[in-house]
């Protein structure tokens, strides 16, 4: 019997995932709320008479779609992708993207802000002799898994910039993922930096290269460090949103017997 592990965070209004302006938040109806509003729909049908007049649980969500463990598409990067093209949205990422072997580098010895380079990247793969295949799913194990729930989660782990995006997508891979809150370096780092150089560039290098070959990346996956560094799949549907930018994802790694 093949083993789950679920890779992706939990939606609660209590868990610190998102800087305070972006976090999600989830309004619950108890059986007992709504009972007058099942009622409603039922002229002459009275709340006593529901089985122990009681209703139906619902929740009621204020979020983003980059709330949660998410995969942006493309065009949340940039209008166009791949030297011009129009961006694909989320509902038009290619379904087996999203259902692919996936491949684990282990970066959590990295501090925090820092940006991985290509050889870092060859490094990795070289320590765990594998070689990327197109369409893998590359999954980075960030310091930023450990700190997630505690305030510095977004101020954690490192990030992949545009050198290390494209290393990746030009051997073929197309979704990419990570621990942290973002796939580039934490923002509060990126702006010392920016302080430091004027440099312009640096601000969400990553993302941005997305202009060059359109890719996916999962954001704010967890239990990445339950995971081998091969060998397992990776099943990361998003849901359907028309023209959007993002969507949600109960991102699981599938591992064999």
């Amino acid at each position: 019997m093949s083993k789950l592990i679920d890779i992706s965070i939990t939606l609660d209004n209590e868990t610190i995932s998102d800087p305070p302006f972006l976090r999600p938040s989830i309004t619950y109806t108890t059986h007992k709320e709504s009972a007058k509003d099942v009622v409603a729909s039922f002229p002459g049908m009275t709340e006593d008479r529901l089985p122990e007049g009681l209703g139906w649980a619902v929740e009621t969500i204020t979020l983003s779609t980059h709330n949660g463990t998410h995969i942006d598409a493309p065009w949340h990067y940039h209008p166009t992708m791949d030297h011009g093209k129009r961006a694909i949205a989320i509902d038009e990422v290619p379904l087996e993207w999203f259902m692919q072997p996936g491949v684990k580098l282990d970066f959590r010895h990295l501090p925090d802000g820092h940006v991985v380079t290509p050889a870092e990247i060859d490094a990795e793969l070289a320590r765990i002799g594998h070689i990327l295949k197109p369409l893998e799913i590359v999954l980075i194990n960030t310091r930023a898994g450990e700190r997630y729930g505690h305030p510095d989660y977004v101020h954690s782990g490192c990030g992949m910039g545009r050198d290390a995006t494209l290393h990746l997508a030009y051997k073929g891979v197309r979704v990419v993922g990570t621990d942290g809150w973002s796939w580039d370096a934490p923002f509060s780092h990126t702006a010392k930096r920016f302080a430091e150089t004027d440099d312009a560039s640096l601000i969400w290098e990553g993302h941005k290269a997305g202009r060059d070959v359109g890719y996916c990346q999962i954001e704010k996956l967890h239990n990445l460090e339950q995971l081998p560094a091969n060998g397992f799949i990776v099943i990361c549907f998003p849901a359907k949103i028309r023209a959007a930018s993002a969507g949600w994802t109960r991102a699981v790694a599938l591992l064999p017997d």
